[in-house]
């Protein structure tokens, strides 16, 4: 008997005040059933959240679980630079799905992050796409690796 494939899970913050978390998730994920890949679990975040707030944020969507049960993470942030991962919800997010085992993609629209620290990161691709369509065909790259 065949096993149904599993989900993948977006985690996107917003990209600009008029490319939401969910417009972000929304594109990429159009990219991926695009690309054949089966409609993914959308998790829209907050543009920011101070450490503290993080475990109650990841907790309150369940993220642990939905994670767990995904094929892969693909990680949308308008930005990944290296001053400014640390105690971000992306580096916890990336960090939760290496311990997990679970593979982690990233889509931004500015990569400043060195190959060192994607490595750091776990992240087996980082694709960089700013608007909607950028991101769709960014979902679509993403349905042929993961």
């Amino acid at each position: 008997m065949r096993q149904p494939t599993r989900q993948t899970l977006i985690a996107a913050s917003p990209f600009t005040p008029r490319l939401s978390a969910e417009q972000v998730a929304a594109a990429i994920a159009r990219g991926l059933t695009a690309g054949g890949m089966p409609h993914p679990d959308l998790c829209p975040l907050p543009e920011r959240a101070a450490p503290e707030q993080q475990r109650e944020i990841l907790d309150a969507v369940g993220f642990d679980t939905r994670m767990l049960g995904a094929r892969a993470v693909i990680l949308a942030a308008e930005s990944l630079h290296e001053q400014t991962l640390a105690g971000s919800i992306v580096f916890e997010i990336a960090t939760r799905a290496r311990q997990a085992g679970v593979p982690a993609y990233a889509v931004t629209a500015e990569n400043a992050l060195s190959a060192f620290d994607a490595r750091i990161l776990d992240l087996q691709l980082i694709i960089e796409a700013a608007g909607a369509a950028a991101l769709r065909r960014a979902g679509a790259r993403l349905a042929g690796v993961v």
